[in-house]
């Protein structure tokens, strides 16, 4: 098939290595080292996409991170689908498949194109707020709708085949960017010693220099670039990253860079190989060298394909050999944009006029053209472009020297392609991430970067520095700086001789005028990618919205994928004149992470499957699987369910479980209980104010239970904290809830108390506990210690340092069962041989392994609630019973305190934790179901409360159930019933949670 857009010869490709396409199912050609967006200009493909909100015709409009209209899908297979890839970074690969990501039945032929023709007066700013109010009958529909016309592309919907990586990376030196200002300043750090990182989103580095024709020290100035890289390669200090985009800066010079290693090979990862990945870089100094995006003008009908920023015309002359079109009209307000027509023209195509809005330009460029015989016309500019499907001619017009109106009669000029430049905008994104607000240069008509607390040095077109010879001084300067900070000795660099090229002043100029008012003109586009156009900035100042944020946000200008890198800066502008102000007064947008979209593969890594959510094991593990443990996911911890013997049911499990620890002894792994080293001389006092209860007077070698609740006053955790020394304490958590209490307590200390010397470990790993319940608890263990573990020496609620099975250990006298219990905690590595020990002791005890469950009903015969289950995040101690657990009299508040004294929280009907039993004691109550005082009332019944636990208990030989009655404590003996899903009725009786045991003799003998 014919390239008919391709050059005979020139550019970076290579012609002998011919690859293969597909494009909305058609099989077109191209070269290797041809990006997507090359190849499809090459074979006159036009339209590649529909514009978001109005369905336009879109064509390619420039060469690079920059492009907002050619976001296509990429795939061959469901699986290898990926969404939102610019053409213009893809490099093509054979056998590449891609798609445009919208228009019915076909991108050239839409439907919603209809609509689009009349979206001025359907679809102004802010449409989405008016429009799908009302009624409200309608809300599933409109967000149906608008969900199916959002987004650039699909997920895929079969797993990823591809591997990622992720790794750490430190360097005394980055430098962002492989223009001329970033060689300069990785040749200069690489050959003083410095670790170097050298980063550039394309595949090749060179930067601008790749797509020119200009020379340096008399040779094409690649030669230069190969030598430079070449050399740099050649450096065991410096690691090159070409295809690889900074796509984050934060605190600290620590930056993300997004590597992309297989993208430009084929759908598929060659084996063995990652696709992606992602660095993280810790460096002590950045050299940011992201040099310039140009800005396209905007003016009426600026979005028919065709329409493209001069640059690029350059870029795909110069770097690709594509002339993406035959008849070229340039406008341009300043000389850099003449050099599209000179390149055009040297390429053998027409050149219908060059429009220069200035009265009288001069400078080598224009001189160089007027040599050439081009039509040049001055003191004009582009007013409208004719063509639906691709540009079919342009109306010209003189304007005023200031740019604000047409002075003049109005002619037609026949051409495919219209480029313009309306001047450089500096690429300062990465330098605003860390919060340094831009600063606006008149004489660079842009923003540059603010100052900074980073250790960040900026070179080049950044800086508005966009000559060749300027960038390659400002990067050598930035390299020497760098070395000098690092504390290295600077070796020389011989910069190369660059070409001086004499350009006149540019005019500051964004938006054309035209004939008609803004408003009642053809759409004037500034943002391509979301459909905003200059009518829609200037309704939302008329609308009220003075800051650029908000305008940015009734708009969605600069919302797109592309963040706004071309239209930025014209939106500020037009918003500007609309509210009479000067571009710094109106301010710019803030520009975040990422620069460029990143694969949530990228971000993962190989945290993936398994590794994404990790399955966590105890010591014991394996003894646990050998005895046919059933498990449960707690905290990414395996945690053994039951233990089942052959042929017994889970019921006949748990009842065998239950039974043996309440009339001999039974054995948990605790080990999965949050454990959380706390130390330092106001522990204590932290202690008091995290904590509902008191904690002063906590002696050592004691324990004592603790309830914690959030600033509203309710519950989220829950434990037992023991004093290991005066200023020392181990706190005990849910399995769960430990990496939330761990964040919630350093939130605290950093945010609310950082006066207080508190310092915070987890130790959940460290230590393995073994739990023994039961009334021979005691008699076991005092075979495998000498400790004195009588009731005088070792009371409940103490601990004890001692050995057991030989092994340090500490002894915990606590229980969850009611029973008499002994935590045995040791350091992890010893926790299978003390298993193993106790089990070869216990086995005349019958010693008995049991698991979650078996907890679960052995705490809630004696009535002990699990945060979480108990708990939702609406209740507070005094709901739960647990008033005893709230100390009123400290001299500190505690948190929650006063989110406890809202007048919700003391109403007497509020939902309170009570004990049920059923009046048949076989029916056990589904948990989560549903109380209500009268079964007979019409539906929707009034609902009194829910059940939060239930269970069969062997030891009573009936159901339990634990649930919230509304005023429950204050109902005991009354009836409350249960309508469930099978229209049965269940009716239970309140009761006091405590079913076993009320007076706690059992764990005290």
């Amino acid at each position: 098939m014919t390239q008919k857009n391709r050059l005979q010869s020139g550019g970076r490709i290579d012609r002998s290595k011919p690859l293969t396409f597909t494009y909305n199912g058609k099989k077109f050609n191209g070269f290797l080292g041809d990006t997507l967006a090359s190849a499809m200009l090459a074979n006159g493909i036009d339209i590649v996409g529909r514009s978001f909100k109005y369905s336009r015709p879109r064509g390619i409009v420039a060469a690079g991170a920059e492009e907002p209209n050619a976001v296509l899908q990429l795939g061959a297979t469901e699986a290898t689908q990926v969404p939102n890839v610019r053409a213009t970074q893809q490099e093509l690969f054979n056998g590449l498949v891609s798609s445009s990501t919208n228009g019915w039945p076909s991108v050239e032929t839409d439907l919603m194109g209809t609509i689009g023709k009349m979206g001025g007066s359907m679809m102004p700013p802010g449409f989405y707020y008016k429009t799908f109010m009302y009624p409200k009958s309608l809300w599933d529909t409109y967000e149906s709708m608008i969900r199916k016309a959002a987004g650039l592309g699909r997920s895929p919907l079969e797993s990823d085949p591809d591997t990622y990586d992720k790794i750490n990376q430190h360097c005394d030196v980055l430098v962002v960017g492989g223009g001329p200002a970033g060689l300069s300043a990785a040749l200069t750090a690489a050959r003083s010693g410095a670790r170097v990182i050298f980063a550039d989103e394309q595949n090749e580095f060179g930067g601008s220099l790749l797509s020119s024709k200009e020379t340096l020290n008399g040779a094409p100035a690649s030669e230069w670039v190969n030598a430079v890289v070449e050399e740099l390669r050649g450096y065991d200090n410096v690691m090159l990253l070409p295809r690889s985009t900074v796509n984050g800066y934060h605190d600290h010079n620590f930056l993300t860079i997004h590597e992309r290693c297989t993208d430009h090979i084929a759908d598929i990862a060659p084996a063995g190989q990652a696709r992606q990945r992602l660095h993280r870089v810790r460096a002590k100094w950045v050299v940011l060298a992201t040099g310039a995006h140009e800005r396209p003008l905007v003016f009426a009908n600026n979005d028919v394909p065709g329409c493209m920023v001069a640059n690029a015309v350059s870029t795909y002359i110069n770097r690709y050999g594509v002339a993406p079109g035959n008849e070229l009209v340039l406008m341009t307000t300043n000389d850099s944009g003449y050099q599209a027509a000179l390149d055009w023209h040297d390429a053998g195509r027409k050149v219908v006029a060059i429009v220069d809005t200035r009265q009288n330009p001069k400078g080598d460029r224009v001189e160089a053209s007027r040599q050439r015989g081009l039509n040049l016309i001055t003191g004009s500019a582009v007013i409208e472009v004719q063509g639906s499907k691709r540009v079919s001619g342009v109306s010209v017009a003189p304007i005023s020297a200031d740019g604000n109106k047409v002075t003049g009669s109005v002619s037609k000029l026949s051409a495919d392609t219209v480029a313009s430049s309306g001047g450089w905008s500096p690429v300062i994104h990465l330098s605003c991430h860390t919060g340094s607000r831009p600063v606006w240069n008149d004489d660079v008509v842009g923003f540059l970067p603010g100052p900074t607390v980073q250790k960040q040095l900026t070179a080049g077109a950044i800086n508005g520095s966009y000559s060749t010879s300027t960038a390659l001084f400002e990067g050598l300067n930035a390299g020497l700086k760098a070395v000098a900070e690092v504390g290295l000795s600077a070796s020389e660099v011989m910069l190369p001789k660059a070409e001086e090229v004499n350009e006149g002043a540019p005019m500051t100029l964004f938006h054309i005028p035209h004939l008609k008012p803004t408003s009642q003109a053809p759409k004037q586009f500034v943002d391509y990618q979301t459909d905003v156009t200059a009518a829609g900035i200037e309704v939302a100042c008329r609308e009220g919205y003075e800051s650029i944020e908000h305008v940015k946000r009734y708009t969605a200008m600069g919302f797109g994928t592309d963040q706004g890198k071309l239209g930025n800066i014209n939106g500020m502008a037009v918003a500007a004149k609309a509210l009479n102000k000067t571009i710094p007064e109106t301010g710019t947008t803030i520009f975040r992470p990422n620069y460029t979209p990143v694969s949530f593969g990228a971000i993962a890594g190989r945290d993936c499957g398994a590794l994404f959510d990790p399955e966590r094991y105890s010591a014991m593990h394996k003894w646990h699987v050998a005895r046919g443990a059933k498990f449960e996911d707690v905290g990414q911890w395996k945690r053994p369910w039951y233990f089942p013997k052959p042929g017994e049911s889970m019921k006949e499990a748990l009842n065998r479980e239950c039974l043996a620890t309440r009339e001999s002894v039974g054995i948990l792994d605790a080990s999965t209980l949050g454990k959380i080293d706390i130390q330092g001389k106001d522990a204590r006092e932290f202690l008091g104010r995290v904590y509902t209860n008191a904690w002063a007077k906590l002696a050592v070698g004691k324990c004592r239970y603790g309830l914690m609740c959030g600033e509203d006053g309710m519950v989220f955790d829950d434990g037992v904290t023991s004093c290991l020394g005066e200023n020392h304490f181990l706190m005990t958590t849910t399995t769960g809830g430990a990496a939330r209490v761990l964040e919630w307590l350093e939130l605290y200390h950093q945010t609310e108390w950082p006066e207080m010397e508190v310092y915070f470990n987890t130790v959940t790993d460290h230590w393995s506990t073994l739990t023994i319940s039961g009334p021979n608890s005691r008699k076991l263990l005092a075979e495998l210690t000498d400790c004195d573990l009588s009731n005088e020496n070792f009371a409940f609620m103490d601990w004890k340092q001692t050995t057991v099975a030989g092994v340090p250990a500490r002894v915990f006298r606590i229980s969850f069962t009611g029973e008499c219990s002994y935590e045995i905690n040791v350091q992890a590595n010893y926790g299978m041989h003390v298993w193993e020990k106790l089990f070869e002791h216990g086995e005349k005890f019958n010693l008995t392994p049991y698991g979650t469950e078996t907890m679960h009903i052995l705490r809630a015969e004696k009535g002990f609630i699990i945060a979480g289950q108990d708990t939702d995040g609406s209740v507070h101690p005094f709901d739960l019973g647990m008033g005893w657990c709230v100390a009123q009299k400290k001299p500190f508040s505690y948190i929650g305190k006063r989110g406890m004294a809202r007048e919700d929280c003391v109403r007497e009907d509020r939902k309170q934790l009570v004990g049920l039993k059923t009046t048949d004691p076989k029916v056990v109550l589904p948990e989560g179901a549903q109380g209500v005082l009268d079964p007979k009332a019409p539906i929707p019944m009034p609902m009194v409360g829910h059940i939060t636990s239930s269970y069969w208990s062997a030891n009573l030989d009936r159901s339990i159930a634990m649930g919230f009655v509304k005023g429950g404590l204050n109902k005991m003996g009354e009836k409350v019933f249960y309508p469930l899903a099978d229209g049965t009725v269940v009716e239970a009786e309140i009761c006091s949670p405590i079913f076993l045991d009320p007076k706690g003799e059992r764990q005290n003998v």
